[in-house]
C-alpha cells in the first residue's frame, strides 16, 4: 500500500520553506494575542534590541529561547503575548548619524539640534524594520500588532510621567558629580558603555618640592601626567614612617606656581608605588571620594572634546589632553622633575561605540535616589514573588541592590527623551510634563509670565527602558492590555545586565505598579567560539547567525543553540556544530516520507489504547515518556534538557529502531498488526512534529502540512500524556532485541565485516527469555543485523565468536569471513599506537612547566584527547577480547 507523497519534497530544502512560512505567520497572525479571551495569559516583553542593530548570536540565542517558550505555552493553551520592539539607543544612534555628518564635513553642532533630529528620523525610517525582518527569519512570532518603539508617543508620555513623580517626590535632583565621559560626544556615559582594555603606557614618577624646605620632594607615580593641572592635594598614609612629619605642609605644584597640602588618607598604600598619591578629585573616581573625605575643591582642568581649557597655564590651553600630556613630561623634565619612567600595562576605559579613551570628568547632571527603590525591588526577589533561573543570579542582583549609588539620568545627547524641566532666568528649575505647565508653575512662582529655557540634556535611554514593562501596555492609562498582561510571567535576558536593565525595570515597576514586573527572570550565558573564547571581530571569531541560517537552515541554527544551552553555562559554538542538528532535520524528513508512503498519517484504525504489538506499545510508552520529560523541561527553562532528549529519542529510538521495526510488521501478513502499526507510525510522527516545533517551527509545520493532518501544527491540541502508560510491559523485550542487535553490530563493525555480507548467528543453551525473545523477534533481529539465520548451535565451531547477551551465549562463525590473525595483528598495532599516544599526552599534562604557560583552551584540549584515547583503549581492548 502506497501513498501520493508529491506533497512533500525528496529533499528538505530550508530556503525554500521558510520565507513562504514566515509570510503566513505574518499573515495569519500566529504571534497575536487575545486580551479578551478567557484561557490563562501567559506574557513576556521582548528586550528591545537597539534599532540601529543587526542580528548577532547573542541576540539569536536570546529570541529562540523566547520563541520556543511561547511557542510551547501556546501549545499549552495559554493566551500569549509576546510583545516587540526596539530601543533608540541614543548613542548607537549618534554614532551612525554623526559617522555619516563627518563624510561631509559636518558634525551635530554646526547642524544644530532641529536638523540633526532630522537627520537620525531620516535615518531612522530607512532602517526601521531591518532587526525585524531578521527576527522574523529567526522564526520569531511575537505579537507585531503591538510593537513598541522606545520614542514612540506613549513611551513619552509614561517617561515624562515617570519623571515629574520621582522628582516630586524628591528622588529625582541635579547636581554635580564626577561621571564617565566621553570626549567624542561630549556626553555622560554608563558603565555598560565604557569596555575596559589592556594598552601599553608608562609610569611617570614625578617629584613635587615641599614648599617650605628646599632640596626635599615627595615622588609621585601617575600614568596622566596631563592631570597633574587639576591636582589638589597629595595623600599619604598616617602610618607610612616616610611621610608623617609632612602630612599639613603644602607641596609646589610643579608647572603651575600653585601649592597644595599633603594629606592623610588610607587611600595611599604603603606598599604600592611611592606611598605618595596625587589627589585630582575632578578627573579620578577613587581621588573624588578622597577629595569629598577632606572637603578639597575639584579642579575641572578640561574642555567637554578632551582639551585643556583656561584654568592650565598658557602653554598648554587648547591642546588635546594627550598631546598636553606629551608638552607636560617635556616641560617636567627640562626643569629636573622626572625621576624615572617605566612602561607599564594599564586597563584602559573605552567608549564602546567612540573608541576614545574616557574620561572621568565633573559635571552638572540629573541623578536618582535609588537606594528604597532598590531594596524594595531586592526584597521582592528575596520574598519570592520574582525568581532569578539559574538562581545563583540572585546574589549578582543582590549585590548591585545592596551596594547601589544614585544614578546618573541625563546625557549630553540630542536623540532620546529631552528631559521635561525648564529654567529661569535666575536659574529656578521647574520640572513638568509639558512646556504650558511648566509656564503655568513659573508665572506663580515668580508672578508673572517669564521666558524660559528647557534643558538641553536627554535622558538614559536605560531610563525609558526601565518603563518597558508597564508603559508598552499603555500606562499611566489603566488600558485591557495592562489589566490583563501585567506583570508579565517571563524575562529572558543576559547577564550583562542584570543592573542596567533588570533591576531598573524591578525598580520603577515596583514604584508605580506596585507588584515586580516578573514571575521568573531567565538568565542565559554567553555565546562563545568552540574554544570558549568569547567572540569579538578583534579576534575573528564572531559568528553570525545569518550565515548559519543560509548554510544550515534556520532550524539547525535554532536547534544547536538550545541543545548547547545548558542551565547557566555559556554555550560554545563553530559553525560545525550546526551541521549535526541539518541531518537531524533530513532524518526527521525522511522518516515523514517514508510514514507518509506507507499511508500512516490517513490510516483509518485510530491510536489503539492499549496496542498488541509488542513493539507498538513500546514505542507509544517511550514516546509518552520523553513528551512528559520535554514538557516539564521546558516549563522550568531547562531547554538543553528538553531539546537533548527529545532530539535523541527521534533520532535513536524512534528513527533507528522503531522505524526499522515497524517495515517488517507493515509488511507482513498479518493486516490487523499492519493497520496498528501503521497508525501508531502516523501518531508518533505528529506528536513528535508538536514536541519538535517550538525549536524546530519550520521543518516541522511543512511536515505537518505535507502529511494531510487537516488543521494548523499551531492550533493542534497535544496528545494527553498522563493518560498514556508510563512504561510498557513490552519494554524488557523490545529493548533485549535492541541490545542483541547492537551487539552484533558493534562485533561486525570491529572486525570489519563487509556490511552487506549476511552471517549466521548460532544460539548455544539459550535460556527461556532468550528463547521468547527469539520466537517474539526473529525476523526483526535477523533483518537490523543482517542474518543469514538464527539456529540453535551445538559445539561451536572453529572460528566463532562469542557473545554473552542477558545470560545467553550467541556465536556468529566468522572464520570465511575475517582473518583472525591479521586482524590481531592490526589490533595490537593500534592499541600500541594508542599507548604511545595516551603516554605522551600524560606526560604533558604532568609537566609543571606546561600547565603554567600554556593557554587553558589548551590544556583542557589536552584533558579531553586524553580522556578520548582511555575510550580507544578500551574499545580496542573488547575487540581483542573478541578474537
Amino acid at each position: 500500500m502506497t501513498a501520493d507523497t508529491s506533497s512533500l519534497p525528496a529533499h528538505f530544502e530550508p530556503e525554500a520553506i521558510e520565507p513562504k512560512l514566515v509570510e503566513r505567520w505574518l499573515e495569519t497572525g500566529v504571534g497575536r494575542a487575545d486580551v479578551t479571551s478567557s484561557r490563562p495569559k501567559f506574557s513576556l516583553i521582548m528586550p528591545p534590541p537597539n534599532v540601529t542593530g543587526q542580528l548577532h548570536i547573542g541576540h539569536a540565542l536570546d529570541m529562540t529561547l523566547q520563541d520556543v517558550v511561547v511557542r510551547h505555552k501556546r501549545q499549552r493553551g495559554f493566551d500569549v503575548l509576546w510583545l516587540p520592539g526596539t530601543d533608540h539607543a541614543s548613542i548607537a544612534t549618534h554614532f551612525v548619524v554623526e559617522r555619516e555628518l563627518a563624510k561631509t564635513g559636518e558634525t551635530r553642532f554646526t547642524l544644530g539640534r532641529d536638523a540633526f533630529l532630522a537627520r537620525a528620523d531620516a535615518w531612522r525610517d530607512q532602517t526601521a524594520g531591518a532587526i525585524q525582518a531578521q527576527l522574523r527569519r529567526l522564526g520569531c512570532t511575537p505579537d507585531w500588532s503591538r510593537e513598541r518603539f522606545t520614542l514612540d508617543p506613549v513611551i513619552s508620555r509614561a517617561v515624562k510621567r515617570v519623571f515629574v513623580s520621582l522628582h516630586r517626590d524628591g528622588l529625582i535632583h541635579r547636581g554635580t558629580r564626577l561621571v564617565n565621559w566621553d570626549p567624542k560626544f561630549r556626553t555622560a556615559v554608563s558603565d555598560l558603555e565604557v569596555e575596559t582594555r589592556e594598552v601599553d603606557g608608562h609610569l611617570w614618577y614625578i617629584r613635587y618640592p615641599l614648599a617650605d624646605e628646599p632640596g626635599r620632594h615627595v615622588v609621585v607615580a601617575t600614568t596622566r601626567p596631563e592631570t597633574l593641572f587639576g591636582d589638589q592635594a597629595v595623600a599619604v598614609n598616617a602610618a607610612d614612617p616616610r611621610y608623617r612629619d609632612l602630612v599639613g605642609r603644602h607641596l609646589a605644584l610643579p608647572l603651575t606656581g600653585r601649592t597644595i597640602p599633603v594629606i592623610a588618607d588610607d587611600h595611599a598604600d604603603p606598599e604600592q608605588g611611592t606611598g605618595a598619591v596625587k589627589i585630582t578629585p575632578a578627573h579620578d573616581f577613587n581621588d573624588h571620594a578622597v577629595g569629598l573625605r577632606h572637603g578639597l575643591v575639584p579642579l575641572d582642568v578640561m574642555t567637554p572634546d578632551g582639551r585643556m581649557n583656561d584654568l592650565v597655564p598658557e602653554p598648554f590651553r587648547g591642546l588635546d589632553r594627550f598631546d598636553a600630556r606629551a608638552r607636560a613630561v617635556e616641560a617636567l623634565e627640562a626643569l629636573g622633575a622626572i625621576e624615572k619612567i617605566e612602561p607599564k600595562v594599564i586597563a584602559q576605559p573605552f567608549g564602546d561605540r567612540s573608541g576614545v579613551v574616557i574620561e572621568p570628568r565633573i559635571t552638572d547632571q540629573w541623578f536618582l535616589k535609588t537606594e528604597g527603590m532598590a531594596a524594595a525591588a531586592a526584597e521582592a526577589v528575596r520574598r519570592g514573588d520574582t525568581r532569578f533561573v539559574p538562581a545563583n543570579w540572585s546574589n549578582v542582583f543582590f549585590r548591585w541592590m545592596d551596594n547601589i549609588e544614585p544614578w546618573c539620568i541625563s546625557r549630553q545627547l540630542w536623540y532620546g527623551h529631552q528631559i521635561p524641566a525648564w529654567y529661569g532666568e535666575d536659574g529656578e528649575i521647574f520640572v513638568a510634563e509639558t512646556a504650558e505647565e511648566a509656564a503655568a508653575a513659573a508665572r506663580h512662582h515668580y508672578g508673572r509670565d517669564v521666558t524660559l529655557t528647557r534643558d538641553p540634556d536627554i535622558l538614559d535611554t536605560w531610563f525609558s527602558s526601565a518603563l518597558w514593562p508597564f508603559a508598552t501596555l499603555g500606562w499611566p492609562d489603566e488600558t485591557p492590555d495592562l489589566a490583563r498582561y501585567y506583570p508579565q510571567d517571563l524575562l529572558v535576558t543576559g547577564f550583562d545586565i542584570i543592573f542596567f536593565w533588570v533591576a531598573r525595570m524591578m525598580m520603577q515597576s515596583i514604584a508605580f505598579e506596585t507588584v515586580p514586573p516578573f514571575r521568573d527572570i531567565y538568565i542565559h550565558g554567553l555565546v562563545r567560539d568552540a574554544s570558549g573564547q568569547k567572540m569579538s571581530k578583534t579576534k575573528g571569531n564572531v559568528i553570525d547567525p545569518l550565515d548559519l541560517i543560509a548554510q544550515y537552515g534556520t532550524d539547525a541554527t535554532r536547534m544547536t543553540m538550545m541543545t548547547l544551552c545548558g542551565h547557566g553555562q555559556d554555550i560554545r559554538m563553530s559553525a560545525d556544530s550546526v551541521r549535526p542538528a541539518r541531518l537531524f532535520a533530513n532524518k526527521l524528513w525522511n522518516a515523514a516520507r517514508f510514514a507518509a508512503f506507507n499511508c500512516c498519517f490517513d490510516a483509518p484504525t485510530p491510536l489503539p489504547a492499549s496496542p498488541r504489538n509488542a513493539i507498538d506499545a513500546w514505542i507509544v510508552a517511550e514516546l509518552a515518556g520523553v513528551a512528559r520529560q520535554t514538557l516539564a523541561s521546558l516549563d522550568d527553562y531547562r531547554f538543553s534538557d528538553a531539546a537533548t532528549g527529545l532530539q535523541a529519542f527521534v533520532r535513536d529510538t524512534f528513527c533507528d529502531w522503531y522505524v526499522e521495526f515497524s517495515k517488517i510488521s507493515m509488511n507482513g501478513s498479518d493486516a490487523a498488526a499492519a493497520a496498528e502499526t501503521r497508525a501508531v507510525v502516523g501518531w508518533c510522527l505528529k506528536t513528535i512534529l508538536q514536541l519538535l516545533n517550538p525549536f524546530m517551527p519550520f521543518v516541522t509545520e511543512a511536515l505537518w502540512d505535507g502529511c494531510g493532518t487537516g488543521e494548523a501544527i499551531t492550533a493542534a491540541q497535544l496528545p494527553d500524556f498522563a493518560a498514556l502508560p508510563a512504561r510498557a510491559e513490552a519494554a524488557a523485550a523490545v529493548e533485549g532485541a535492541i541490545a542483541l542487535v547492537s551487539r552484533i553490530r558493534s562485533v561486525r563493525s570491529e572486525l570489519k565485516v563487509p556490511p552487506g555480507r549476511p552471517v549466521p548467528l548460532l544460539v548455544s543453551a539459550p535460556s527461556t527469555a532468550a528463547k521468547a525473545l527469539l520466537d517474539g523477534f526473529g525476523p526483526h533481529i535477523r533483518r537490523l543485523a543482517n542474518l543469514s539465520s538464527i539456529e540453535e548451535a551445538g559445539a561451536p565451531p572453529e572460528g566463532a565468536v562469542r557473545l554473552a547477551v542477558d545470560g545467553t551465549d550467541y556465536l556468529l562463525p566468522l572464520a570465511d569471513v575475517v582473518d583472525f590473525a591479521k586482524e590481531r595483528q592490526r589490533l595490537e598495532k593500534e592499541l600500541k599506537k594508542n599507548d604511545n599516544d595516551r603516554a605522551g599526552i600524560a606526560r604533558r599534562l604532568a609537566d609543571p612547566a606546561f600547565i603554567d604557560k600554556a593557554n587553558p583552551e589548551v590544556i583542557e584540549t589536552n584533558r579531553s584527547r586524553l580522556a578520548a584515547a582511555e575510550v580507544e583503549r578500551e574499545r580496542l581492548l573488547a575487540a581483542l577480547a573478541l578474537i
